[in-house]
C-alpha cells in the first residue's frame, strides 16, 4: 500500500486532559489517540493537530491528520478508532486528502463556543461544560462589545502573558453574545470565527465581556483595551470549562 494522508475530525470533552498537546507525565488528547493509532499502525504513527487546546477545553470539530499506509478504508476509520478510545473522545469523520497538507497553515476559520450559565442553581449535569456564574448579565452590552472585537486587529491585549508569538494581529470575522431560548434562558452564549488565535485569547475576551456585562465597564472599553496591547488591562480569564472548538475550516 503507498502511503496516504487521512484527516480526522474529533470531538472531545477536554475535563480529564491536559489539553491536545501531549506532554510528559499530564494524560492528554493527542497522546491518548496516539497510543491508539499506534496499535494499529506501527510506532513510527504521528498526528498533528489544528489547534492546541488548552487544558480542560473541549471540541466537536477538532482536526487532526496521520499518515498511513494500510488497506483500511477510510469510510471505517471513525468507528474502528472511536471503539478502541475511551468514551470521553470520538472521530467523528475521516477523509483521505493530499500529501503535504498544512493542516495549521491552510486553516481560514475557526469558531468557538463559550456557554455561561447564570442560574442560581448549579447545573450539575452540564457543569463540566460551562462556566456557572449565578446572577444576571447586560447582554445587549456585552454583545454590543463583541462587535468591536471584529475584524484585522492586534490582540495582544486578549494574548496571555506567556504568548510570545511574533505577531498578535487577528481577524475575528464574528463575535456574538446571545441569550439561550427556551430550556436555555438561564444561558448565554459566546461564539466567535477567526483565522486564528492566541493563546487565552478567547478566554480572556469572555472575562472581558463578562465583566462588560456586570457593569464594571462600558462596552465601549473593548477599543481602550486594545490600544493598550498589554494582558492587564483586559478582564479577567474566563473558566477553560465553558469553551469549546466547534469547527475548522480550509
Amino acid at each position: 500500500m503507498a502511503l496516504r494522508n487521512v484527516k480526522l475530525t474529533i470531538a472531545y470533552d477536554g475535563t480529564a486532559y491536559h489539553g491536545w498537546q501531549t506532554q510528559p507525565g499530564f494524560p492528554s488528547v493527542q497522546s491518548t489517540i496516539l497510543d491508539v493509532l499506534k496499535s494499529i499502525f506501527g510506532d513510527d504513527t504521528r498526528i498533528c493537530a489544528a489547534s492546541r487546546t488548552d487544558s480542560g477545553v473541549h471540541a466537536l470539530g477538532q482536526v487532526g491528520i496521520i499518515e498511513i499506509d494500510s488497506p483500511i478504508p477510510t469510510e471505517n476509520l471513525p468507528k474502528m478508532l472511536t471503539d478502541k478510545l475511551p468514551p470521553d473522545i470520538a472521530i467523528v469523520g475521516a477523509e483521505d486528502v493530499r500529501r503535504g497538507m498544512d493542516i495549521i497553515g491552510e486553516v481560514t476559520n475557526k469558531q468557538y463556543r463559550y456557554s455561561i450559565c447564570t442560574a442560581r442553581r448549579r447545573p450539575v449535569l452540564k457543569i463540566r461544560h460551562c462556566w456557572h456564574r449565578p446572577g444576571q448579565l447586560d447582554i445587549p452590552a456585552m454583545d454590543q462589545a463583541a462587535k468591536l472585537l471584529v475584524g484585522k486587529k492586534d490582540f495582544k491585549s486578549f494574548a496571555a502573558a506567556a504568548d510570545d508569538r511574533k505577531s498578535t494581529v487577528r481577524t475575528v470575522f464574528r463575535c456574538d453574545v446571545t441569550a439561550g431560548q427556551g430550556d436555555e434562558q438561564d444561558w448565554i452564549f459566546v461564539e466567535t470565527e477567526g483565522d486564528g488565535f492566541l493563546y487565552n485569547m478567547v478566554r480572556n475576551i469572555v472575562g472581558t465581556l463578562v465583566d462588560i456585562g456586570n457593569g464594571r465597564w462600558k462596552p465601549e472599553k473593548i477599543t481602550e483595551i486594545l490600544e493598550a496591547r498589554t494582558r492587564t488591562a483586559a478582564g479577567l480569564l474566563a473558566p477553560a470549562s465553558g469553551l469549546c472548538l466547534m469547527w475548522i475550516k480550509y
